[in-house]
């Protein structure tokens, strides 16, 4: 599974390049801090509800949870689906906000 860091994407953020990100946690760890993104919880990825992801199935996909782990469960899935440019956010929200806060 590939990953990309906190500060690597804080970076793409920062030079405003077209990042596709896809946050899998549920509405209310989404509610308290998100960093934008398409929102499909975890559990619907897991049922292949991918309808709203096939316009990136040829793109680079940044998937993030609270801590990695869904977000990487979440990318072996999309792989298995035919996704191939997939990375997980290392570390999760946890880490954006130890590394960003909140403000990011």
């Amino acid at each position: 599974m590939e990953q990309i860091s906190v500060s690597a994407l804080k970076e793409r953020l920062d030079n405003e390049e077209a990042v596709n990100l896809l946050d899998v946690r549920e509405d209310s760890e989404r509610a308290e801090f998100n960093i934008g993104g398409k929102h499909i919880p975890l559990g619907r990825i897991q049922l292949f509800e991918l309808e709203e992801l096939e316009e990136w199935k040829d793109k680079e996909i940044i998937v993030y949870c609270r801590s990695g782990k869904r977000s990487g469960l979440a990318t072996m899935m999309l792989g298995q689906a035919g996704f191939d440019k997939v990375l997980n956010l290392e570390g999760g929200m946890l880490k954006w906000v130890e590394t960003y806060g909140q403000q990011g």
